[in-house]
């Protein structure tokens, strides 16, 4: 199994760490939230050409590898830009894995495993997060500890290097380079002695040669022919749509700031926040294998339809929730002697908003608002100078809140709603649903808009909470939620071609009533490709939508349906 990235921290978890340390202030926290996310972008842009040239395993070996000196780099760093320049670097090595693993599983895997092991990439991804929370919550009380939860992502990334030595390169790639021997030799390996692989290492071929012929007839930029391709130009519009409905529902946002949700919601010590968004990230684990299982029972459209209806309820849950802590917010009791701006609020809402250099004393039954060092967050009058006692409390950035467990539950509920569905469905899609001369690029443009809308989600969080004044949360994740309608169609599969990545690259505008018939074995089974018989006559029916004319998958030209 293979993770879109090596295991690392959420940065969320790692910058609440790191601000005991280093001073950020929220547009540094954010640059270096997003400094990743922007490298990720630019090289999941080149990720195609790479795979091409180079082969998918150098190309996961390359991203390992700057991984780790990424990951030392942060470990290392003595100053907020120092770990700028970590998180740059550590970027260019997720761009390139995000690009290659997905497209190294689906052309090693057997076609009839195909869609579960693409799976298990989100999979990877999900229970990376939930390791490194653990690992960061376990050194949330060290002294430096933040160095610890940087610098320990270059572990993992070792092993992967190591381990991909013994791995083979892709049998897809081999055919296409003329490599036939070396194909069939990795096809005998993974799929055991007494495997057909001839056969298969043929169909890839056919499947190689016919992708090359289309390159070759395309009399244009490919990106253009991919515009001017009504199927072509479906697909790659349906898959950006999918990413970009991904990010925006706030997946990222959720996982990237979860800690910093959790204090605004009234949870004040870092080292608790940290461990319970090692829970949020284990719940987005745990609920990613249900979409493992129902994936294929019910169908990409159902599934996606259902995630982000479900998401919608309670991301409206957790902006209603963030609406009632507004509410119950506790006043100023005891407005402070130093006659500065801290005096003027009168509520705690008001008090520790991210636009003033305030906190909030709790001595009891009495509270009140005072100035905090820009550098320490210590305060700089009141009780809360001295020694905290256990009836006392100072909250920079958070009002003390009794309802903290609404945002808790709604995060949880978010993400058992969205990982099943929109957190795996985008790139199962992706894997699906281009032509063979259109592939490479396709996929590279999808991929890199999920990386451009998640740069834009994760650098404007903090910012807009801020520009939203103090009710700035409720009102984001009220709006968070957008329509999705009848521009997913359902994405069928036909998985018959041995030689193709995809099995099929087909997509109806609606399910059809017998779908699941089909799943199990039932409804008319018709040969539909007089050349290859790749389709059945009820599968056929899914390519005519695209395609407007019968359309074989694996020779990529018209045929007549029998």
């Amino acid at each position: 199994m293979v993770s879109r990235h090596p295991v690392k921290a959420c940065p969320c978890t790692l910058m609440c760490s790191t601000r005991s340390s280093i001073v950020l202030t929220d547009f540094w926290h954010e640059l270096i939230v997003a400094g990743t996310i922007a490298s990720a972008w630019v090289f999941s842009l080149i990720g195609g050409y790479w795979t091409d040239r180079y082969g998918r395993r150098k190309t996961i070996l390359a991203a390992a590898m700057v991984f780790t000196v990424g990951s030392l780099v942060m470990g290392f760093a003595t100053g907020k830009e120092m770990l700028l320049v970590g998180r740059l670097i550590v970027g260019v090595g997720v761009g390139l894995a995000s690009m290659s693993t997905p497209m190294y599983i689906a052309e090693s895997s057997s076609p009839k495993y195909r869609g579960v092991l693409v799976l298990m990439y989100t999979v990877g991804v999900t229970g990376g997060q939930f390791v490194a929370g653990i690992i960061s919550g376990v050194l949330s009380g060290a002294d430096q500890g933040w160095r610890w939860m940087l610098g320990l992502g270059a572990l993992p990334s070792v092993v992967l290097v190591v381990g991909f030595l013994f791995l083979p390169e892709s049998p897809r790639w081999l055919v296409a380079s003329g490599r036939l021997d070396d194909a069939e030799a990795v096809l005998r390996r993974l799929r055991g002695p007494d495997a057909k692989v001839s056969e298969e290492v043929k169909a890839i071929k056919e499947a190689c040669d016919e992708q090359l012929k289309q390159k070759q007839q395309v009399q244009q930029n490919v990106l253009m022919q991919i515009l001017r391709t009504e199927h072509a130009r479906r697909a790659l519009f349906l898959s950006c749509a999918l990413q970009a409905y991904q990010q925006l529902g706030g997946i990222n946002t959720v996982m990237y700031y979860s800690a910093s949700i959790l204090k605004m919601s009234g949870i004040g010590d870092d080292s608790t926040a940290i461990w319970l968004s090692a829970g949020v990230a284990g719940v987005n684990c745990v609920c990613t294998f249900i979409g493992m299982v129902f994936v294929d029972r019910l169908g990409r459209r159902p599934l996606a339809l259902g995630s982000l209806f479900g998401a919608c309820v309670s991301l409206v849950i957790l902006g209603l929730g963030f609406l009632l802590m507004d509410h119950t917010a506790p006043p100023v009791t005891d407005v402070n002697t130093l006659g500065d701006a801290c005096a003027a609020f009168m509520g705690c809402s008001a008090c520790t908003s991210p636009r003033t250099m305030c906190g909030f004393c709790v001595n009891g039954n009495s509270t009140s608002c005072w100035p905090r060092d820009e550098d320490t967050n210590l305060a700089l009058g009141g009780a809360c100078m001295s020694p905290l006692t256990a009836d006392m409390e100072w909250a920079v950035g958070y009002c003390p809140s009794t309802y903290s467990w609404i945002a808790v539950a709604a995060l949880v509920l978010y993400l058992f709603c969205f990982a099943p569905g929109m957190g795996a469905i985008p790139w199962v899609v992706n894997a699906e649903v281009h032509s063979l001369w259109a592939r490479d690029l396709s996929t590279s443009i999808a991929t890199s808009s999920n990386w451009l809308l998640n740069l834009v989600v994760s650098i404007s969080f903090l910012s807009l909470i801020d520009a939203l004044t103090a009710a700035g949360p409720k009102s984001l994740f009220l709006l968070r939620r957008g329509g999705f309608h009848r521009s997913h169609p359902a994405v069928v599969h036909p998985a018959r071609d041995q030689g193709s990545l995809l099995g099929g690259h087909a997509v109806a505008l609606r399910e059809t009533p017998n779908r699941r018939q089909r799943k199990l074995g039932g409804g008319k089974q018709n040969s539909g490709c007089q050349d290859c018989g790749c389709l059945t006559g009820g599968e056929l029916q899914f390519i005519e939508r695209l395609y407007r004319v019968p359309h074989c998958p694996v020779r990529g030209t018209a045929f007549n349906a029998l």
